[in-house]
């Protein structure tokens, strides 16, 4: 109910953004966790064409997020964020209805630049409307998009009962619905007048050293976070030797999330500057690899259902700890970047961050993957955990490094030109 509350304090079209956050994650998570099984169990296809389909989703959002944050900056971001709803909408319907591969890659590519389209537009239009609120702003949509991921894959596993094309169309049907309310509800903003190209407007954002550099350092962000659903999981279950304990690591996360995510936001922004936080906020999250680390390289089934608790119970800690660490930081992350330059190309410096902590952060995955494979063939278990530790504890230095310099704003900026 509290969370309710502070959501009626914003305008409206900040409270339209965050409820349509619920239903982007409620739908994406719906379909997403299950769609390789459908290809493999369902249609056939081989690993290798399941992988194709798989990764031309990724690189369609991926490398198209420049696209979406510059058609905001020129278009006006509710265009954008209705655009890329209805193209979400195409693409999961495909997903339900087609069973050949040019129809399924078709799908792939729409729901991809559905996803590069309005992912940097919502967080502009979010920027812009909340204002010198935009850190709790921020944090109400972490919360909400928390609570899609988790009625998503829980309403996603009910569905398959029925079959994977009703999981499908009901995920199109969200979407579709979020395309109707935007175009009905959120105001329009508009766009500003650019007296330049747009290549000349990626040439400013990326010829901002600071901004790339902080960009590079949030990979370590977007690297550890992505270990909730990769690293931690693996440890549970080696540490239980049950499947099931994978989902203990997400529902610690996910309670976290919601029950402290605004609060610790509101604690933490009149204390300090937002750089300190970010950097605190890494520290946590390379910490929280440490107590997993201790029981790593344990072997052996564990002796009943007390050894298995007590073997799995540093994993949860550091599946807290990271996901603490996630919730000090990502809101004022996020909540500074409109102040690197220029109000009128906050959705091109979004999408570029995006696009680059997205790039250097599957590397970083795949760097985890490699440290998983070589740990467990050398009997080094600890690899991949102390692997994850200096990739944050990098990160942390390297925004502290950046704060030291005065290389990076502290006091948020508007993030639309005062004119307007």
């Amino acid at each position: 109910m509290k969370t309710w509350r502070e959501l009626r304090r914003f305008p409206l079209a900040v409270q339209l953004l965050l409820v349509n956050q619920l239903g982007v994650n409620t739908g994406f998570y719906l379909l997403v966790p299950y769609l390789a099984t459908h290809l493999t169990e369902n249609l056939g296809l081989s690993a290798a064409l399941v992988g194709i389909v798989l990764g031309v989703r990724n690189l369609s959002q991926q490398g198209l997020f420049l696209i979406g944050g510059s058609a905001s900056d020129r278009l006006g971001a509710r265009g954008v964020i209705i655009a890329g709803c209805a193209l979400r909408t195409l693409g999961f319907a495909l997903f339900a209805l087609g069973d050949d591969l040019p129809v399924l890659l078709a799908a792939s590519v729409l729901s991809g630049l559905a996803g590069a389209l309005f992912n940097p537009a919502v967080r502009t239009y979010l920027a812009q409307e909340a204002d010198t609120r935009r850190a709790e702003a921020f944090a109400l949509f972490q919360v909400f998009a928390t609570a899609g991921a988790l009625i998503g894959p829980l309403l996603g596993s009910a569905l398959l009962l029925v079959g994977f094309r009703a999981s499908a169309l009901t995920a199109a049907g969200i979407f579709a619905l979020l395309t109707v309310a935007q175009a009905l509800v959120l105001p329009a903003r508009k766009a500003t007048p650019h007296g330049s190209t747009v290549l000349a407007d990626w040439r400013e954002v990326l010829g901002n050293r600071a901004f790339l550099a902080f960009a590079l350092a949030m990979a370590g962000l977007f690297t550890l976070e992505n270990q909730l659903y990769l690293l931690l999981p693996a440890g549970a279950r080696q540490a239980t030797g049950w499947d099931g304990a994978a989902g203990l690591v997400l529902l610690v996360a996910t309670l976290a999330g919601l029950t402290f995510q605004l609060r610790l936001t509101r604690a933490l922004a009149p204390r300090g500057d937002r750089v300190r936080w970010i950097a605190t906020g890494l520290g946590l999250m390379a910490l929280a690899f440490l107590p997993p680390a201790l029981v790593a390289d344990v072997s052996g089934a564990p002796d009943g259902p007390a050894d298995a608790a007590l073997r799995v119970l540093p994993v949860l800690l550091g599946a807290l700890l990271l996901h603490l660490g996630v919730m000090v930081a990502q809101p004022f992350v996020l909540e500074l970047i409109p102040g690197f330059g220029r109000p009128e190309l906050t959705g091109t410096r979004f999408g570029i961050f995006y696009a680059v902590s997205g790039v250097a952060a599957a590397l970083g995955n795949a760097a985890v993957g490699w440290a998983m494979d070589t740990g467990e063939r050398g009997g080094a278990g600890w690899l991949p955990w102390a692997g994850c530790a200096l990739c944050g504890l990098a990160s942390a230095l390297g925004v502290a490094r950046l704060r030291r310099r005065g290389s990076l704003p502290t006091t948020p900026k508007p993030a639309v030109p005062v004119a307007a």
